[in-house]
């Protein structure tokens, strides 16, 4: 099944970083027979076909491309980026909640790409909402050069992997560096909001954000339009807390 067939832009525009990037192939393999169904039918129309770097497995995008966010939603709205959509609780709440707002999502988990598809199409009586679109990519490397600087009015990254052995804290994506690369994509008045049920991972985000001098602590409280999962119900019945963090241009 290839991705959407949109037009995007002109992958042409733009220097290429010369940073060294990894590349990851797709992950997943097998989804259940619903799954795969919503797949069948709804991906062309949302997942979006970008080029990549490394060959067609990679999820590393070309450095070159730029997405033209007005051509895939055909107007001009607040956008939100999902970085790490997983199963799709948090886009398909949020899309439903404000069809005003384009939700543009991020994940390499293909069978969490295809749980998220079917939830969508059981959310709209078998249609998907026109305010979302998914990219199998990294968005760590992608987001570094794919939207435009100041065009993101949120940036949700929920309940990201929080690798908790040491030695693998360096492949968690909360970083400097990609502090600095959700500072350029976020609007005047744009928010980066994250949660955690991992402490130590909500104190090294606080570590690294509070005192990053573009960005400003606004809230600890609950992301206005991100839904209690069964995934978060098990980590408080496990006694784990739920870390939510708002962050705003300084």
């Amino acid at each position: 099944m290839t991705a959407g067939h949109h037009a995007l832009g002109n992958p042409l525009v733009g220097p290429r970083p010369q940073a060294r990037t990894r590349s990851f192939t797709r992950r997943g393999g097998r989804m259940p027979r619903t799954h795969q169904r919503a797949w069948d039918r709804h991906a062309d129309d949302v997942l979006l076909e970008v080029p990549r770097v490394h060959g067609d497995r990679s999820t590393v995008v070309d450095t070159a491309y730029r997405l033209d966010v007005g051509a895939v939603f055909g107007r001009r709205a607040p956008l939100v980026v999902e970085v790490g959509s997983g199963s799709g609780d948090a886009l398909v709440a949020g899309a439903a909640a404000r069809p005003d707002w384009d939700f543009l999502a991020f994940e390499v988990w293909r069978p969490g790409i295809g749980h998220a598809l079917a939830k969508l199409s059981q959310a709209g009586d078998g249609q998907l909402p026109a305010n979302v679109r998914v990219v199998e990519a990294d968005a760590s490397l992608a987001l570094r050069t794919m939207l435009p600087p100041g065009s993101v009015h949120e940036v949700w990254t929920f309940f990201p992997d929080p690798w908790p052995k040491a030695r693998h804290h360096k492949r968690r994506i909360v970083t400097a560096g990609f502090a600095d690369t959700v500072l350029r994509l976020l609007a005047p008045d744009g928010v980066w909001r994250l949660a955690t049920d991992a402490e130590d991972y909500a104190l090294a985000m606080r570590g690294l954000l509070d005192p990053h001098p573009g960005l400003r602590l606004a809230s600890a409280d609950r992301a206005p339009l991100r839904p209690v999962t069964r995934f978060e119900r098990r980590g408080v019945e496990a006694g784990r807390a739920i870390h939510d963090l708002a962050y705003v241009r300084a």
